[in-house]
């Protein structure tokens, strides 16, 4: 195989300094690319103003962020212009094939950014990017390589967009079970959660926890999402008797973040599933436990998550030092609406089956995506049988 540059085998250009006062986010002029936008798609910034052509970016182009996370993307959105610190790269498709480019650059990018010194942010240079080597198989090889790796990242794609339609069934199925959590169309009765349940504030970690005798795990936001856990971090403290009896949650408990720097993220819950025994929580996480005599907890976590929870969670925070917050107090007083615990109880049956559903697919999206690294591994160790048939 032939050993190359990157600067040898493409065109690299670096977007263009634009001029910020003729920035706006009303859709008017040309949309611009920023660093943000790379493998998203939907700029919300627009530039308008004089520009040449060469900083154009059509449907198709492939871009590379050079700040903070060095990563290459194809872009898929509308035309836009290309903005300071995004280049965009173009093979020369005598020597290498674009999307073989694409599924081989991003460990290179991952070493240089492994490896690049900062002081507030990591960036990259075009020289960097020139500099890369790669050995080159022969055109229709590569070829044949990057269209095997493009059916794996496609099966992944279509994995992912049937776990998001899941997420958009579980809303779907509480509007339809409860009708607009806004408008209250069906008339049910309005409570306080101090009505309905106890709110219990979580435990500060310090350094001088030390010296308390019982060690327990414990939840914390990056736990905590919009009804689901991540528990694939724990973390632990020592606490007393006291406290451990008072913040221990038990299964059906509802965790509410307390503290964010993104507003929207205020308030977010999930129900506990009690699948870490002795668990307990920081106070950047209020606890809220459920009378089952009156509400079903999986019910009030989804009506604090909808639209109309939202919205009073954010009308009751505070912002200090770019953290918004909330409190027990703001807790306490949120309404929600009551419909007969049957039909409470009903929803979570039915939502229990697509989270069900939704586990399996996960678990699935992680076998693909464990299957393309593994032949992205191979791929460019020339270690890839490009005449075996692709299996899932």
């Amino acid at each position: 195989m032939t050993v190359m540059k990157i600067g040898d085998i493409t065109q690299i250009k670096s977007g263009y300094a634009f001029q910020s006062k003729r920035f706006n986010g009303e859709g008017k002029g040309m949309p611009l690319i920023r660093i943000r936008d790379v493998g998203k798609n939907n700029p919300i910034t627009y530039y308008e103003g004089d520009y040449s052509e060469e900083y154009v970016v059509k449907k198709g182009d492939f871009l590379i962020s050079m700040d903070g996370e060095f990563k290459i993307a194809q872009w898929k959105g509308q035309t836009a212009l290309l903005n300071q610190r995004v280049c965009k790269i173009a093979a020369n498709e005598h020597f290498i094939d674009s999307k073989y480019m694409y599924y081989f650059l991003p460990r290179e990018l991952q070493k240089i950014e492994d490896t690049t010194s900062f002081v507030t942010v990591k960036h990259l240079s075009v020289k960097q990017i020139k500099d890369i080597e790669m050995s080159l198989p022969p055109i229709e090889e590569q070829k044949k390589i990057a269209l095997i790796l493009s059916k794996a990242q496609t099966l992944i794609e279509k994995r992912k967009e049937a776990i998001a339609k899941l997420d958009e069934l579980v809303q779907s199925v509480f509007s339809s079970m409860f009708g607009d959590p806004i408008k209250n169309e069906k008339g049910w009765e309005q409570v306080s959660l101090n009505n309905i349940g106890e709110t219990i504030g979580g435990l500060q970690v310090t350094s001088k926890r030390s010296i308390h005798p019982i060690e327990v795990p414990y939840l914390r936001v990056a736990n905590v999402f919009r009804d689901f856990l991540n528990l694939s971090e724990i973390k632990f403290m020592q606490v007393t008797q006291r406290e451990f009896d008072r913040t221990k949650l038990v299964a059906g408990d509802i965790l509410i973040v307390e503290g964010h720097g993104n507003q929207n993220e205020i308030g977010r819950s999930a129900v506990w599933d009690d699948s870490i025994q002795g668990c307990v929580h920081q106070n950047h996480l209020i606890k809220f436990r459920a009378n089952r005599k009156w509400v079903n907890p999986v019910f009030v976590s989804a009506f604090l998550n909808s639209p109309s929870g939202r919205r009073q969670l954010l009308k009751y925070s505070n912002t200090t030092s770019g953290l918004n917050t909330i409190s027990t107090t703001t807790v306490k007083k949120l309404i929600v609406y009551l419909p007969p615990l049957e039909l409470q109880n009903k929803f979570e049956f039915i939502i229990g089956r697509i989270k069900e559903e939704k586990k399996q697919m996960e678990q699935s999206l992680s076998e693909l995506q464990i299957n393309l690294q593994s032949l992205l591994q191979h791929a460019f160790k020339g270690e890839l049988d490009i005449n075996k048939k692709l299996t899932v």
